[in-house]
Parts: structure tokens; sequence; C-alpha cells
């Protein structure tokens, strides 16, 4: 089973390459903010216990999003494996995540972080903003998400980097072109075996 972590501050471009891994390998994307939501929607357990968090404005704890994962992932067991997109974003969600797989028999196969230079990142999310009109694209909240990256998800780099699995793809090139450095790595892991 490939499970994969991506990677990268935001606007880095996780989301994009996330959507072309899943249609190339055929993996459950697994996004932490659409789980919540629809956990909620449905008025489940977790969703309902989840909703008095975010109602107060307050972050869900971990142990609460590692439950709602494990859910998707047991449910999902029939897909040749996952890509986590937003999750882990920090130390600890990082250990909660490898010990949730490895009490299902599973682990991490790679981590690809996305490296943007900063800069590179504001541009794209200020152009992002006039876009779309996403208010939370304005240069004063980009430069405090970019602080919040860099001081709380990025010491997860080292803790995978310690296990072997964290791989650097430069992400400032063409979306196809960054597409190609990660399809390389996953191919080099399923030894070509793709989609």
């Amino acid at each position: 089973m490939l499970n994969i972590v991506i990677f990268g501050a935001p606007g880095s471009g996780k989301g994009t390459q996330s959507d072309l891994l899943i249609s190339k390998y055929g993996l459950k994307h697994v996004s932490t903010g659409e789980i919540l939501r629809s956990e909620i929607k449905a008025g489940t357990e977790l969703g309902k216990t989840a909703d008095r968090y975010i109602s107060k404005g307050e972050l869900v704890p971990d142990e609460i999003v590692i439950g709602m994962l494990e859910e998707v992932i047991l449910k999902n067991m029939d897909k040749k494996g996952f890509i986590f997109d937003g999750f882990p974003r920090t130390l600890p969600q990082g250990e909660a995540l490898d010990n949730m797989l490895k009490k299902n028999s599973m682990a991490i196969s790679s981590v690809l972080s996305l490296e943007v230079r900063d800069e590179e990142l504001t541009d794209r999310l200020l152009k992002r903003g006039q876009l779309s009109g996403r208010s939370d694209d304005n240069g004063e909240t980009i430069a405090s998400r970019l602080r919040v990256y860099h001081q709380q998800t990025e010491p997860l780099k080292e803790y995978y980097a310690r296990q072997g699995k964290l791989v650097d793809i430069p992400g400032e090139g063409a979306i196809d072109e960054v597409f190609n450095s990660i399809v390389e790595v996953i191919d080099s892991l399923t030894g070509g075996a793709n989609g």
C-alpha cells in the first residue's frame, strides 16, 4: 500500500499535486478539513464532538482527528493507498499518525516536501486571492500563515528525515515539471508499477 504525505507551505501546490497523484496512482485523498466537514454534516459522534470545538473557534484535538482518519482508512482498505494532505501539521500529529498506521499494519511510504521560497509563495497566494477573491489570501494573513508553517510544521521535516522518508521536491517549476519529479520518487518506491 502506497501512503504518501504531501507537505509544503501554503501556496506550495499541495492540492494541485495531490489531485494529479490521485488520478495517476488511484490513491484515496485524505484531507482532514474535508473529513471534519463531512463528519459534522453527517452528525456522527465524532462530528458532534469536533463541531463543539470548531464553533468556539478552537482547534479540534489531535486524538479526535486521528480517530476520524482511522475510520476513513479502515473504510477504504480496497484503495491502492492514501495521500495525506494538510495532515500532519505538528510533530505530535506526525507521531500519532505513525502510531495509528502501525496499529493497522501500515506505514508512511514517503513524505514529499514541496520546496518553494517564501517570496514565491507570497506572490502565488496574492495572485490566487485576486483571482478567487479568497479573503485569507492577503499580505498580512499570508505572512502569519507562513510563520505558523515554519514554526509548527517544518520541524516535522526532521522527524521524517530521521526515518529516511523525506524527499525534497523543487516546487517552483511548472506544474507538470513538479509532478514529474514526484512521479520519479513514487515510481522508485513502487518499482515503476503505477496506476
